[in-house]
């Protein structure tokens, strides 16, 4: 690592930490309709919309009805999309004249958009127009991550407040974390990423001769705008094939730092949200501190993997690489989008080392909770939180609470559920793919590497992470309607028993606390939550994380290499 990485990663935490607390604080507010005055002209904005679409803000809902507007939105979206791709020869701003797409990659792309996944099928520069990159797919990185932020604030009303009348209204909810939170600071990173030379612009693609004299079409598109709501929603994807790699998504060195940023600014920020909601300072800061502690861990091993690689003669692994950003940026990007549930990529995944490609699995397979989707990312989190409560209390003899809230079977069960279902979904389809050549015959390599490429694509899916490690061909219909499944059954799967965890505690009385109550938010609560997830983490995966990272680490230091 060089001068220049080491102040790429100075800045790089040093204005992570120093936001987070600020924004998770702003978020509280504003979810809770606390407008501060410069915003005073978007409530203006935010009124007219509940009058023209009918909506009652000062309804609240119960977790049947919250459920049920979610999975209700959710299906117009999916409809909506599904039939724009398929049909995309009609829409606006298709100079290129791109036919739609077949169904089950249609099918495929609006399930992965709208689950706030962006798992791509397909190369966006060769496949869709610019009316679909917009229409379509951007809108959908604003309310999937606004949807995101809803469940957030409605899981935190049951577990921290006492009521009768519900967790909220969903469409207010939703209203304010895009009008507030996500359009705001997407306009703002959207206008730096422009100045830093990201295309932006309505163009047709630009005819150009190579040095070998070859005719060749150099794409071009409104990417700005796409990018900073793709990063910041923990979206991904990526409006150009290779997504942050191709210089017209990211042209230079502080366009990669700020997407870097953007990848882990908002779910950093939400665990102090969190804290604001709970009245308790140490409460977020406890959240926070176990999400950097696993994310450190991850990212120590990748780094030392990839500086010290013996895949390459001298060391480092350079393979994949751009070598306008180097290794140690790269490691960063890798562990940044595998810990927040954002598929993008600046560097190739397929070709890290063993250990590093394992880091960024093990990241997506603890559930996408370090430091998560926008959202749902710390609501899978609390689901380990009541586990640990739950652990807790039995190992004291003491019926567990949380913030004073009995912790009973119900609530276990829940988030229980939340917690393995992605992980059953993985494993079982994972299964199925190497078993049969409709799944085998996809890898682009044999032995442990192939079998870490096919649980990858499934642990992406049902993580609703994205990324892919880019040596597995995902556009046959096995392969589509599968991730779909488990891109669907990922997000529902943490969502629905969120709002069913936030139903069963919201009427319950909170308890004073004692002097035998459990402390949640010192450092022996961040000790155990830490330990819990990480023995649910390997006692699920570390089967299939030995035969596939595992062994193709072992087999690199007798000369293999597959």
């Amino acid at each position: 690592m060089n001068g220049n990485d080491s102040v790429f990663y100075f800045l790089y935490f040093a204005v992570l930490f120093l936001i987070s607390p600020l924004l998770g604080a702003f978020i509280a507010k504003v979810m809770d309709g606390e407008i501060p005055a410069f915003l005073k002209p978007v409530a203006a904005v935010e009124k007219i919309i509940y009058r023209v679409t009918g909506v009652r803000p000062e309804e609240s809902s119960g977790p049947k009805t919250y459920a049920l507007e979610i999975l209700g939105f959710t299906l117009i979206c999916l409809v909506a999309v599904t039939l724009g791709l398929r049909f995309q020869e009609f829409l606006p701003w298709n100079t290129e004249g791109k036919p739609g797409l077949n169904w089950d990659l249609a099918w495929n792309t609006a399930v992965s958009f709208t689950t706030n996944t962006n798992w791509q099928a397909y190369s966006g520069e060769s496949s869709l127009s610019y009316g679909s990159q917009m229409l379509l797919l951007g809108v959908q990185n604003f309310v999937s991550a606004g949807v995101g932020i809803a469940v957030l604030s409605a899981m935190a009303r049951g577990l921290l407040g006492v009521s009768k009348t519900g967790l909220g209204n969903f469409f207010v909810d939703l209203t304010r974390s895009i009008l507030y939170v996500l359009l705001p600071i997407s306009f703002l990173f959207a206008l730096v990423l422009l100045a830093q030379g990201v295309v932006m612009d309505f163009s047709s693609y630009i005819g150009a001769t190579t040095l070998e004299g070859e005719s060749v079409k150099i794409p071009m598109g409104p990417a700005a705008s796409q990018i900073a709501i793709k990063q910041l929603g923990t979206n991904g994807g990526g409006f150009f094939g290779v997504n942050s790699a191709h210089p017209f998504e990211n042209p230079t060195p502080f366009s990669n730092w700020l997407q870097s940023l953007a990848i882990l600014l908002i779910p950093a920020s939400l665990p102090f949200a969190f804290g604001k909601w709970a009245k308790s300072w140490k409460a977020g800061v406890s959240l926070f501190i176990a999400m950097l502690v696993l994310f450190a861990g991850s990212f120590a091993v990748s780094f030392w993997s990839e500086l010290y690689s013996s895949l390459q003669v001298g060391g480092q692994n350079w393979e994949g690489k751009e070598i306008r950003f180097g290794i140690a940026q790269s490691v960063l990007w890798e562990m940044a989008t595998t810990a927040a549930s954002n598929g993008s990529v600046n560097s190739m995944h397929d070709s890290f080392s063993a250990l590093s490609g394992g880091a960024a699995l093990w990241n997506i397979l603890l559930g996408e909770i370090v430091f998560g989707g926008v959202g749902v990312g710390l609501a899978g989190m609390l689901f380990y939180v009541i586990l640990t409560v739950f652990i807790a209390g039995l190992m004291v003899g003491r019926t567990p609470e949380y913030f004073g809230k009995k912790i009973e079977a119900r609530e276990v069960k829940y988030a229980l559920f939340g917690t393995l279902a992605p992980g059953i979904c993985m494993l079982l389809f994972t299964a199925i793919a190497v078993s049969y050549d409709f799944g085998l015959s996809s890898r682009a390599n044999n032995g442990p590497h192939g079998l870490t490429e096919i649980l990858y694509a499934f642990a992406s899916a049902a993580g609703n992470n994205g990324s892919a490690f880019a040596g597995l061909n995902v556009n046959t219909i096995f392969y589509n309607t599968t991730l779909s499944f488990c891109m669907l059954l990922g997000r529902f799967a943490v969502i629905l028993p969120a709002i069913g965890l936030a139903g069963a505690l919201v009427d319950k009385k909170k308890a004073p606390a004692g002097e035998g109550t459990f402390s949640t938010d010192g450092p022996l609560f961040v000790l155990l939550l830490v330990s819990v997830i990480v023995l649910v983490g390997a006692l699920t995966f570390l089967p299939l994380l030995v035969l596939g990272p595992g062994a193709e680490y072992l087999l690199h230091g007798l000369g293999r290499t597959f």
